[in-house]
């Protein structure tokens, strides 16, 4: 029976996904095979092994946090559990972004999800785009902007309203709002940047919102079924509360669209990117039939009803040989 640590919380916005994540890990993983040991990272960035009533679930509408437990440090951790492998299911900046993977590799302990350069890459959307271009993926129209250049206006010509503003090295769409007009612009920008020091603006993308979930067996990436993003009218775009607090979201299998395509550019962006594991790959596919690529996620939101694990049920994987899957990969 191998013995491995699952890592949630962290620093990022994304904590209390990352926490809803771990939960799932936590109640599907194959005991027979594998002895789970919860470890948590509070948002202060201390590494502690958490209660015993530690909560990793929506309760009453409120989202779970790594709060108390013993702390201790990472070295202590890894010298006391001797993992064989570390299930890092954290979301977002010290997650996601090759920070936690390269202390793995200094660690000399395998891990579960891409290695350093992918993570840090696929996190930042400004790096990601050109390399998608480069192996003939396209991309909406887009400019970067950096705090230390920001003076309280920006030259948005060459783009069309609507525009979407985000952090470059974001998630969960925290930090992320649609603009409609010019006089709305610097503050969109300004709430992007409480979440990052570079933000991105692009053009809003007239189209149906695309998902696949990749997954890597035997070193080879595999494509899922896709699923269609379907969300209530009453929300503007695909935003942080449409996706984990208010239910209005579904995951739909289209039967209408060029399905062998898509399937392939979502590989395509995965291994253009050095990605390892497993990666859930966001398109727009617009109403003139054009297949633009949003972003990929190295560490994909991972509870039973996620979108990742969601889309491989439809391919006939089951939850826990998912979780099975990505562990034996590690």
């Amino acid at each position: 029976m191998k013995k491995l640590i699952v890592l949630c919380g962290g620093q990022s916005s994304e904590h209390e996904i990352s926490c809803i994540s771990a939960g799932g890990i936590m109640k599907a993983i194959d005991r027979n095979l594998f002895e789970p040991i919860l470890v948590g990272i509070t948002k202060s960035g201390e590494w502690v092994i958490p209660d015993a009533d530690q909560s990793l679930e929506i309760r009453d509408g409120a989202l779970p946090e790594i709060r108390g437990g013993v702390s201790k440090s990472i070295s202590d951790i890894i010298d006391e559990i001797k993992p064989e492998i570390i299930f890092p299911i954290l979301h977002g900046p010290f997650g996601e972004d090759g920070t936690i993977q390269g202390l793995f590799e200094i660690f000399g302990v395998k891990y579960v999800g891409s290695g350093v350069l992918a993570s840090a890459v696929a996190m930042d959307k400004s790096f990601a785009k050109p390399i998608f271009s480069s192996h003939g993926l396209k991309v909406a129209p887009g400019i970067v902007i950096h705090m230390r250049d920001w003076n309280g206006s920006v030259d948005t010509s060459s783009l069309s309203y609507p525009l979407f503003v985000k952090p470059a090295r974001g998630g969960s769409s925290r930090g992320t709002t649609k603009v409609k007009s010019p006089d709305h612009l610097a503050a969109a920008i300004d709430e992007a940047f409480t979440f990052d020091s570079k933000v991105m603006i692009e053009e809003a993308i007239v189209g149906r919102e695309i998902e696949c979930a990749v997954l890597q067996i035997d070193g080879v990436a595999h494509a899922s079924p896709l699923g269609e993003i379907r969300i209530d009218p009453r929300f503007e775009f695909y935003d942080f509360e449409a996706k984990y607090l208010d239910g209005s979201t579904t995951v739909v299998l289209p039967q209408d669209l060029p399905a062998e395509e898509i399937q392939r550019a979502a590989v395509t962006a995965f291994d253009a990117l050095g990605c390892e594991g497993l990666a859930r790959v966001d398109f727009f596919y617009s109403n003139d039939g054009s297949l633009i690529i949003n972003e990929i996620n190295t560490m994909p939101g991972f509870t039973s009803t996620s979108v990742y694990p969601k889309l491989w049920s439809n391919a006939g994987k089951s939850y826990s040989e998912l979780i099975t899957a990505l562990i034996q990969g590690a």
